[in-house]
């Protein structure tokens, strides 16, 4: 069990003890926009566990408030106690204060908070905000949550048409644009199919949307078929 009193070197030598090197030179190619020295090679489990410890003692706000941290996992672990946080203003506020120092997708995409699924309406307001951001996770952060909440019985159909707004050249957010379209024609495909129909995102995202469509087994082979003759020309 993790000690929540135990200071920045006591966290490191915990984290240190977990270590998993293969597991770190993995993660060190799957995720390039991190520094390598900063990675230790702790699996998530562990993390999730050490999260876990820390929500259930209450004694979690000193850590929060550690920023910026040393170690990716230290930001995975601060990611995992934002998720657990059971009380909706406490979450959104720490969550505003560490989206600035989210600097990769997994940090990003693996931080959801529970609470948020009781609080549609507020958490739609935040989204807004988010995909207007100009910080890259900040925007992927948005998106992703629109994507896990809002495309089944809260959906809209105004929701796809916030994402498709979104200009940006950076691959992280367009890749989570793709993702989110892709996720939409399996859920809400006639409502979306039309983004695609009128090619309505840039080439690169259109054609990335309807490769990931096509890889998904909620996507039938005639609709598959159909999308991939929708694909844009190479330029």
């Amino acid at each position: 069990m993790y000690e929540t009193r135990m200071n920045k070197a006591d966290l490191h030598r915990k984290l240190y003890d977990l270590q998993d090197l293969k597991y770190r030179d993995m993660q060190i190619k799957i995720i390039p926009t991190i520094n390598p020295g900063s990675v230790i090679g702790v699996r998530t489990p562990e993390l999730k566990n050490m999260a876990k410890d820390i929500l259930k003692s209450g004694d979690y706000k000193d850590y929060l408030n550690e920023l910026p941290h040393k170690f990716f996992e230290e930001n995975q672990l601060h990611a995992f106690i934002i998720s657990g946080i059971k009380h909706l203003n406490e979450c959104l506020e720490e969550l505003e204060k560490f989206l600035p120092y989210v600097d990769n997708w997994a940090t990003c995409d693996q931080m959801s908070p529970k609470i948020f699924k009781k609080h549609k309406d507020e958490l739609l307001a935040h989204i807004k905000e988010w995909i207007g951001s100009d910080r890259t996770y900040t925007i992927r952060f948005g998106v992703g949550m629109l994507m896990e909440h809002f495309l089944d019985a809260d959906y809209d159909p105004r929701y796809p048409e916030m994402v498709a707004k979104i200009k940006s050249e950076e691959y992280y957010v367009k890749m989570m644009i793709a993702w989110y379209f892709a996720t939409a024609l399996a859920k809400q495909y006639e409502s979306t199919l039309p983004y695609i129909e009128e090619k309505r995102l840039d080439d690169w995202t259109h054609n990335k949307t309807i490769q990931k469509s096509i890889e998904s087994y909620r996507i039938t082979d005639e609709q598959k078929k159909y999308l991939r003759s929708l694909k844009a020309a190479r330029k």
